[in-house]
């Protein structure tokens, strides 16, 4: 049986009980919104659903549930509309509904607030090295004219990849664009029927390992980031950090990537009653050890990253928690 039919099981079986225990009391319950079921999003949502029902419901009458969704997108305009409670974003989608920029221009969603970072989105350029004498990501002007796969059309990997390109400079428009999966890019890494690929992705990522395996470290190669490249991207979107992808990630890797990182995020909105997104934080980082079983997605997280490139305010209830834990929190992401 599955961890995600086993979270399941085990939320109906909490419902059930909690139902009974806490019988002619007046029961608060919240909705989480995930992404499709077939991500890590679900899953995710689900385990935080669970262990949070598991321990509030019978102290505090709280209970959370995870819905499926399309993604950050129709999260964020879910919580606009208070539809659902608390939502999991891309740390890129979270700063341009901030900001009120790409399709939120003019509209910014400044009601949003932050809880946690989840886990991040490595940046993976993985090209041919005979494109890359440099091994930096400006190198990418190399590929004009050349086939590069920037992720699926609809996907959050374009938005993000056309997103650094640009800020750099780099006129992606240039290259012939393919708009592949991460698994068919890098089998067409491997058939040589395109020069680069796409992947954001949590370390090590399944289509960088295959491509590594099969191409070989001495033939591709992953495009580091400089601080100077960093600080540009950062100056337009605040949600990157510095990530190094250690030596050995990958097969044949020697030397450790220095590149940027993005997270994935939970986040509510401002209304959200201070209690309640309090004890949602605290239940999370007091039991790590139960998400780290749902996904290994999960095992990123710890509070030391915790608000690492959070795109928006923290909300009250966790800047509250995180003070507590003796983590100092930014001017930025302190709710005015």
């Amino acid at each position: 049986m599955s961890i995600l039919k086993k979270l399941l099981i085990t939320s109906v079986v909490a419902a059930g009980l909690i139902s009974g225990a806490n019988a002619g009391k007046k029961e608060q319950k919240f909705i989480i919104a995930t992404a499709s079921t077939g991500g890590t999003y679900y899953p995710v949502g689900v385990g935080i659903a669970t262990i949070a029902s598991l321990k509030l419901a019978k102290k505090y009458k709280m209970t959370f549930s995870a819905i499926t969704s399309a993604g950050s997108g129709e999260n964020v305009d879910m919580l606009d509309k208070g539809e659902v409670n608390f939502g999991i974003l891309q740390g890129l989608f979270g700063s341009m509904a901030w900001q009120g920029k790409g399709k939120y221009e003019g509209h910014p969603r400044k009601n949003l607030r932050s809880i946690t970072m989840l886990w991040q989105n490595v940046e993976h350029f993985v090209v041919y090295k005979k494109y890359a004498p440099t091994n930096n990501i400006m190198d990418m002007k190399n590929l004009y004219g050349r086939p590069f796969s920037i992720g699926k059309r609809n996907s959050g990997t374009r938005v993000s990849g056309e997103t650094i390109l640009k800020t750099l400079g780099i006129d992606y428009n240039k290259m012939d664009l393919q708009y592949l999966g991460y698994t068919p890019s890098a089998k067409a890494l491997q058939n040589r029927k395109i020069d680069g690929m796409n992947i954001p992705a949590g370390p090590p990522a399944s289509a960088v390992t295959n491509a590594f395996a099969t191409i070989g470290a001495d033939k591709i190669t992953i495009l580091e980031f400089s601080d100077d490249n960093l600080k540009k991207i950062q100056a337009s979107y605040p949600v990157w950090t510095r990530y190094i992808i250690k030596a050995g990630t990958y097969p044949g890797l020697k030397k450790d990537v220095h590149t940027i990182a993005q997270p994935n995020l939970l986040v509510c909105t401002k209304d959200t009653p201070e209690e309640v997104v309090y004890l949602l934080t605290k239940t999370i980082y007091e039991n790590l050890p139960f998400l780290h079983s749902v996904h290994k997605a999960t095992l990123a997280m710890s509070l030391q990253k915790a608000i690492d490139g959070l795109p928006m305010p923290l909300h009250p209830g966790a800047a509250k928690f995180y003070k507590e834990m003796g983590i100092k929190i930014p001017d930025r992401l302190i709710a005015k």
